[in-house]
């Protein structure tokens, strides 16, 4: 993979994309010096990781921020690998970054990862590099954060109380129904160590969509934590999957769940009951577009009870469930056009890891569930929106085409100027941009690579790799529609670029 940047992956953006302009035969400083043995030496109270990664994993830590993007530069140029690195980041944060008291804020530093890792899969090579060290950056920052509040670091396992294998999943089952931390932390150490990837994900993605705390990190830390391991190895799981167990076991300010009836978890408890009423061969409906309109039609205004009433019934009647993740997915897009912002784009990213979860599963129950409780999720993200501030004409299905350029590159440039002044235009003239083009991928390139320039925050990588993903998951009918609301939450060329990359073409460019 080329370490090198050049000019060639903007020239079709030259106006909203010159911030690396000039650098094509650039490359990272090479002259400062390595991290010095003490600084890479471990505390013997805090997790140690596997003897491959621990250097790299400790070089991220003990790098200042200010430098760690050019020795990381160097490291790569002496042969440290992309998936090392991305190894690397992830057990960096999960060791350093406490996933309270909410999974969020500072903890995006570990949510991002998976984010960062879509958008440089999904980059020509000149620009793969850009969204790793964004998060090897965004890291540093919240590690600091960290420090700050406290300087949380993972603890070693207590290896006298693991569970045999043959009692792990009962004991991690038990552990998560009564939030129990100390025992999910040892009885999940021990799964990691002797039971296999699908069998422990399967349990996380029964628990990761439990409740709605957090507004939906839960559900998202357990997806994005499942694909960074199939991308970095197994070997890599253990500290990864306490740190998730973690997590899940948050309920900051209220007394345990476990032994009482909280509003966060009774849709949930209900959806279990509900799940039961639905037809043995549910997942073979027939697509049903109507159906599509009267799930959206139904989330603009129903409780979270009255939202997942109609998932049942419809399954029920035959309506296949990628009908209803149409409506899910749409749903979840309207509300960028109701009311931009975190509460909206929380309700895109929670939806895209509960499809997900959906699309690895296979557990029937569990399937049921991820479905009912994403409906679950989208009433009560609705719920939330100030109503002082909803537009009532913002339908995803009353989005229309406006007028634009009929030379591609030339709209792709009238879209996104439009993205910062007047995001609505800029809606319509990309449902006219997609309806007049056979590839959305010129739009998606020049989305993503706008994230790299602009991007200041761990939610434009978390936003944009979901929703770029996901477009290919709505049906065709209505894929055109979820991607032109994604705009209001995108960056525009107006934006200014970011700090990362003025460092980056100054270490570029010495």
């Amino acid at each position: 993979m080329s370490t090198q940047f050049t000019r060639r992956a903007f020239l079709t953006l030259a106006a909203t994309c010159s911030t690396l302009a000039g650098l094509s035969n650039a490359t990272f400083l090479s002259s400062l010096s390595p991290v010095t043995a003490d600084e890479s030496r471990l505390d013997p109270n805090i997790v140690r990781l596997r003897p491959e990664i621990e250097p790299l994993v400790a070089l991220l830590e003990n790098t200042p921020r200010e430098r760690v993007l050019e020795v990381l530069a160097d490291r790569i140029r002496l042969g440290t690998s992309y998936r090392e690195v991305v190894a690397a980041l992830l057990l960096a944060g999960v060791r350093n970054v406490q996933p309270r008291p909410s999974v969020g804020f500072k903890f995006h530093a570990v949510l991002v990862v998976n984010s960062a890792h879509i958008a440089s899969l999904s980059s020509p090579d000149t620009d793969r590099w850009l969204p790793i060290f964004w998060a090897v950056d965004n890291f540093k920052s919240a590690q600091s954060r960290d420090i700050r509040e406290g300087n949380w670091t993972m603890a070693p396992v207590n290896t006298l109380a693991l569970p045999p294998a043959h009692k792990a999943a009962a004991a991690f089952r038990h552990a998560m129904d009564t939030w129990d931390v100390p025992s999910a932390d040892t009885s999940v150490a021990s799964l990691a160590r002797t039971a296999g990837a699908e069998q422990i994900f399967e349990l996380f993605f029964h628990y990761g969509m439990r409740d709605f705390r957090s507004i939906g990190h839960k559900a998202i830390y357990t997806a994005n934590s499942y694909r960074t391991l199939q991308a970095i190895g197994w070997q890599h799981a253990e500290p990864v999957l306490r740190s998730l167990a973690y997590a899940l076991l948050n309920h900051q300010g209220e007394p345990s769940p476990g032994d009482n009836d909280l509003a966060a978890d009774q849709p949930w408890r209900r959806n279990q009951r509900l799940a039961a009423n639905i037809r043995t061969e549910w997942q073979g409906g027939v697509p049903d577009p109507a159906a599509t309109v009267e799930l959206l039609a139904t989330l603009r205004t129903a409780s979270a009870d009255d939202a997942c009433d109609l998932v049942v019934e419809m399954l029920n009647r035959g309506v296949a469930p990628s009908s209803l993740w149409d409506a899910l997915l749409c749903g979840a897009g309207e509300l960028l056009i109701l009311q931009p912002g975190i509460l909206a784009l929380h309700a895109v990213t929670s939806t895209n890891a509960l499809r997900f979860a959906f699309q690895a599963s296979g557990v029937d129950q569990t399937r049921r569930l991820l479905l009912l409780q994403n409906a679950a999720f989208l009433a009560l993200f609705r719920q939330q929106i100030n109503r002082n501030r909803e537009r009532p004409d913002a339908r995803i299905d009353q989005l229309r085409p406006m007028p634009l350029s009929t030379n591609p590159s030339a709209a792709l440039e009238e879209i996104f100027a439009d993205v910062n002044n007047a995001p609505s235009h800029a809606a319509g003239k990309t449902l006219q941009y997609l309806n007049d083009q056979t590839d959305a991928r010129p739009l998606i390139d020049a989305a993503r690579r706008l994230i790299f320039l602009k991007g200041t925050n761990a939610h434009d990588y978390k936003f944009s790799s979901a929703v770029l993903e996901d477009f290919y998951h709505v049906s065709p009918q209505w894929r055109n529609q979820y991607l032109a609301a994604s705009v209001f939450n995108l960056r525009g060329s107006g934006d200014r670029d970011n700090n990362l990359v003025e460092r980056t073409r100054a270490a570029l460019t010495g």
